[in-house]
């Protein structure tokens, strides 16, 4: 009698070996198939190229807007200057 309990459990642990094995070998073939598409998904996002040329046309437009701003700082300067001179030569009269 003590020989029937141990057949199923030795039954058992065998299934749960060859289940075991079928795991592994599953987990080996995904560990590849996870390789191979790293390899052909590799390379730059072709999205970045385009965003890299909407950043340099951006800097650009700043630039363009921060220089005009200087010139139109330096012009109401000019003018602030003539005003002031206009307004010193009035109230000379």
């Amino acid at each position: 009698m003590s020989k029937e309990p141990t057949k199923p459990s030795e039954s058992l642990v065998q299934q749960l070996l060859a289940e075991r094995r079928e795991l592994k070998v599953t987990v080996e073939r995904l560990r590849l198939d996870l390789a191979e598409v790293k390899t052909t998904a590799a390379g730059p996002d072709p999205r970045v190229r385009d965003l890299q040329g909407e950043i340099e046309r951006l800097r650009y437009q700043l630039a363009s807007a921060r220089a005009e701003a200087g010139l139109m700082r330096e012009e109401r300067d000019e003018l602030r200057a003539s005003i002031e001179h206009v307004l010193e030569q009035m109230s000379e009269l």
